[in-house]
């Protein structure tokens, strides 16, 4: 294993970092420093969390190609989405927008990147279409019309791994629509078109390693007169305590939609998930997954397994391809099944076995990462082909 990946190391037979990333060494480092410093010291720690917070979003906007004034930090993923449903939402009559736009999200979507804007529509000013299947450019293509103001998708689905042609997407909509991205299964496993993305939220408990409490949301300057601050709180207004009366004028940048003021020790311990990921290299810890993922999905169908996904293989949409978009090259998600064998049990045997995968619709998931040892490709296959000789005898 390449020495620079022993930051990253997690348990033997550890293949579920679509569902959460034991946190990496710099980040365990990180987390001991702020609880050390939070314990010793009073206020004079917030002056330190704050200068975390700005490196964290200089690095971050570093990554994503944004100003770090179009980077903040909120509690979640959904917290960052629910906060770009309401302020598409807000925006309803400002310049571009419809008085009651129309949102286009995927129904089968991962539910925290759909519930916002269902929540949203509820509250007035914005109405939700529902896709079938994933997002492709043809399929938005289908529903486009002058009263769609915004496409919500994830750019990487966490049940197929599908990545979405971001690049494709953004070109067809255009520059008076807003695309939002839910980037928490990419951001640090994948290159994406971050650069199409005109909001962004992407927690930093799964493939960054950086545990919960703080999730990255990236709102860009090009849309900041086409969307309202529907979730702002005391966080996101100009001077707010010394305020002669409220309500006060929004803060500029993405700050502009939080609630308050987000976890320190989780934002500073997120910074160092991102610093690592810039320095090491978004495209090599990529390659390194698609190495170790196919190595899994080898063994898996020399044991018999049917398979789907994974880093090589064909993008079962064949109508977008040709856009230039890096999303024909898969994901660090592929999944699994065994014919002839019962999904739950083939998971607990899995699970007996020390591999930790999660069981979804019949399926198997794979998502290791660039550290995951190679030598976990020979239990996968040796485990699955002792459980369909079993089931071959029953």
């Amino acid at each position: 294993m390449p020495e620079y990946l022993k930051k990253f190391a997690e348990p033997f037979g550890y293949l579920d970092f679509a569902r959460f990333g034991p946190v990496s060494e710099p980040v365990r480092r990180v987390l001991l420093r702020e609880a050390d410093r939070l314990h010793r010291h009073g206020w004079d720690a917030l002056e330190s969390l704050d200068a975390d917070t700005a490196t964290a979003a200089r690095t971050a906007g570093g990554l994503l190609g944004s100003a770090p004034h179009e980077i903040a930090f909120v509690g979640s993923t959904s917290h960052g989405l629910f906060a770009a449903a309401h302020a598409v939402g807000a925006g309803a009559g400002r310049r571009g927008s419809a008085p009651d736009g129309t949102v286009l999200v995927a129904r089968n979507d991962f539910p925290g990147a759909v519930y916002p804007w269902l929540r949203a529509a509820d509250n007035g000013g914005l109405t939700v279409r529902q896709l079938e299947g994933p997002v492709t450019p043809d399929l938005v293509r289908e529903h486009l019309d002058d009263r769609v103001r915004a496409v919500a998708v994830c750019a990487v689905d966490a049940a197929t791994g599908y990545r979405a042609p971001l690049a494709a997407i953004k070109e067809l909509i255009g520059p008076d629509r807003i695309l939002v991205v839910d980037a928490v299964q990419a951001l640090g496993a994948v290159e994406f078109a971050a650069d199409a993305a005109d909001v962004l939220a992407a927690g930093g408990q799964k493939w960054l390693r950086a545990g919960w409490g703080a999730a990255v949301l990236m709102v860009r300057d090009r849309i900041a007169d086409r969307i309202g601050p529907g979730l702002s709180g005391w966080s996101g207004v100009v001077d707010p305590i010394d305020a002669p009366a409220h309500p006060c004028p929004p803060r500029p940048g993405a700050v502009a939609h939080t609630l308050t003021n987000p976890d320190g020790p989780a934002v500073a311990a997120l910074g160092a998930a991102l610093a690592l990921v810039r320095e090491e290299g978004a495209g090599r810890i990529e390659a390194r997954i698609g190495e170790v993922l196919g190595g899994l999905l080898a063994a898996a169908r020399a044991a018999g397994a049917e398979t789907g996904g994974g880093p090589t293989a064909d993008a079962p949409y064949g109508s977008w391809r040709g856009t230039g978009d890096p999303a024909a090259r898969g994901s660090g998600i592929a999944r699994l099944r065994l014919p002839g064998a019962d999904p739950v049990a083939v998971h607990r045997a899995l699970t007996d076995a020390g591999l930790a995968t999660t069981l979804r619709a019949g399926w198997i998931r794979l998502s290791p990462h660039a550290s995951t040892d190679p030598g976990t490709a020979e239990l996968l296959g040796g485990t699955l082909a002792h459980v369909r000789r079993g089931a071959r005898t029953a």
